[in-house]
């Protein structure tokens, strides 16, 4: 594993393209630390590479059977499912609340997803220690490489913190065999510490642009969205809603509908990147870095039969017909071929596929599913509603239900209403609310936008309260007590489904790590 670290900062750090959409790539190869970080180039290179490495791909990354590791959280509420849980039996561990019992068996996702967040950590940390070093005639372009490796060390360590709990914490790179690689784990209290302390730094020095204007490089708005997100994680609501409004008073701005139909907010997000919405994406390329098998996990494998462009066609993540009643018959999110769908003919060969399942639309390229085969639909990590959203819990947690917050949280209802009801209609019904309600609101909203993002689990965990949506009466949802709840699939939540297991190679390979309670 140190072996690993150190070639990490020694070797090809930088996933990019000749392509002027993608960051630019300049490695560096069997150099010694000091040496390597003699320039600005070399520097951009290591920050570079941390944008496709760690924390980022565990939500972008897509595969044919398994899905984003990401949307395995998801999967722990029993709301959706992966229908081929039968091998990725991670998914099925996951649903069925037994992961306790299978550990060595999941062992090899919580391997990576550990391994690769320390990765980037490490080589976060090297740019971290070696930049402020380095001569360059632009201080400003210093700066900002600097406040970039902080931003990606703490996505990584909220990452892995909200995963497993305590970790190691090391804020310098592991660059000989005499440095100490194998240490004990430190409070998760500590670990939000440094992650506050570098945000809160990455947010005073990046630029207040906004993302697509900035090159795709990360801004102080995508800085303040992830400290935002933070501060709500920990149930610090007065800082939450302050680094919240950072985003909601910048450039950025919601996607309006054109219709309500295939020109709707919801496929012009689909089918758009660069929209002011993004606060910040992941890109991606038809010939370099593409979706990989997105679109082809938005059907159920009866597809094959009807697309030539993929050879696996898998339903790894999709709503069951319980989570699908959390919106009302006036939702547009709900109708057909907005965020999900049941029927597409392709129109090549005229063959039509159906499901009583609904598909994702939202995940759907139809350039790669109808002729390439190739997605180059960029992943939206954070997009404006959720700085609204934020903002808007935050504020009733901390001071109250206000018209500030009311209309926050109105302008995404009204979005999403097939009727024409106002943002200033919901916003005078809102403010009628108590505290209690108005919170309770903000939670249902964000289950019905983000449900795709892979985000149900976080709200989930850091408000121990579980959604139990009707059956029978759409758009209704109650919240019980997480810990006995039972979730969409039956079974019951106990302390230990909060947090994922430390695999037992990783343990094996360090003894000073202690396991998570309730794991073998």
């Amino acid at each position: 594993m140190k072996t690993k670290l150190i070639m990490l900062l020694l070797a090809g750090m930088a996933l990019t393209t000749s392509c002027n959409k993608f960051l630019e790539e300049n490695p560096g190869s069997n150099l010694s630390l000091i040496s390597y970080y003699q320039n600005e180039g070399q520097a951009e290179a290591t920050v570079n590479s941390l944008y496709r490495r760690g924390a980022p791909i565990r939500y972008s990354s897509t595969g044919s059977y398994l899905g984003s590791t990401a949307s395995i959280n998801t999967i722990l509420t029993g709301y959706f499912t992966n229908s081929y849980e039968g091998q990725e039996r991670v998914s099925l561990f996951a649903r069925e609340l037994t992961r306790q019992q299978n550990t060595n068996i999941i062992s090899p996702t919580m391997n990576t997803i550990w391994d690769e967040g320390f990765k980037a950590i490490n080589i976060a940390n090297a740019g971290i220690k070696y930049i402020p070093e380095i001569s360059m005639p632009n201080e400003a372009k210093k700066n900002t490489l600097l406040a970039e490796a902080k931003f990606f060390r703490a996505y990584n360590y909220f990452y892995l913190v909200k995963t497993f709990g305590a970790l190691p914490l090391y804020t310098l790179p592991n660059e000989n065999l005499t440095d100490p690689l194998y240490i004990e784990r430190t409070d998760a209290a500590k670990i939000y510490e440094l992650i506050e302390q570098d945000l809160k730094s990455a947010v005073e020095v990046l630029p207040a642009k906004k993302f697509a204007e900035n090159g795709h490089r990360i801004t102080k708005y995508a800085a303040a969205m992830l400290l935002a997100d933070v501060y709500l994680q920990e149930g610090k609501y007065a800082d939450a809603a302050t680094a919240a409004k950072i985003v909601v008073n910048s450039p950025h701005k919601m996607t309006e509908n054109i219709d309500l139909e295939q020109s709707s907010a919801y496929n012009l997000l689909r089918k758009t990147d660069d929209l002011d919405e993004v606060i910040y994406a992941q890109e991606f390329d038809e010939t370099i870095n593409n979706s990989g098998a997105r679109t082809a996990t938005a059907f159920s494998s009866s597809a094959v039969s009807v697309f030539t462009t993929y050879s696996i066609f898998e339903r790894v993540f999709g709503p069951t017909k319980q989570f699908l009643n959390v919106y009302d018959k006036k939702d547009l999110r709900i109708k057909p071929n907005q965020f999900y769908h049941w029927s597409y003919t392709n129109p090549i060969n005229g063959k039509t596929w159906t499901s009583t399942d609904a598909g994702i639309w939202y995940y759907v390229d139809e350039q790669a599913l109808l002729t390439t085969g190739r997605g180059t639909k960029d992943w939206n990590f954070y997009r404006y509603p959720e700085a609204l959203l934020t903002a808007a819990e935050s504020i009733a947690k901390s001071t109250g239900v206000s018209a500030e917050a009311a209309g926050y949280l109105a302008k995404v209802k009204a979005r999403a209403n097939t009727e024409g009801k106002s943002v200033s209609a919901y916003t005078a019904e809102l403010q009628t609310l108590s505290a209690e309600n108005f919170v309770k609101e903000c939670w249902k909203e964000r289950l019905r936008e983000f449900p795709l993002e892979f985000k149900m689990w976080d709200d989930i965990v850091r408000t121990k309260m579980f959604p139990v949506i009707s059956t029978t009466e759409a758009g209704k949802v109650d919240f019980v007590p997480l810990i006995g709840a039972k979730n969409g699939s039956g079974a019951t939540f106990k302390e230990s489904d909060l947090l994922w297991p430390i695999s037992p190679d990783e343990i094996q390979r360090n003894n000073k790590l202690t396991q998570n309670p309730g794991y073998q």
